[in-house]
């Protein structure tokens, strides 16, 4: 699975710590999930996408 969170966050103008904040995780989780070295919960993956106002679909695509 890949996404398009680096993307989409840097297009809004939010840094890997505000997003990190705003979903309570750490920065690392950010940049782990952004480089598809770690796959979310599905609830981190709710949280991201209501962060960025996107759909879950719209951030996570399948390779």
């Amino acid at each position: 699975m890949e996404n398009r969170i680096k993307g989409i966050r840097k297009e809004k103008g939010i840094s890997q710590e505000q997003l990190a904040v705003a979903c309570s995780v750490s920065r690392q989780t950010i940049n782990a999930i952004e480089n598809n070295k770690y796959d979310p919960t599905l609830q981190l993956a709710f949280k991201l996408a209501e962060v960025l106002n996107m759909t879950v679909d719209g951030l996570f695509t399948r390779n």
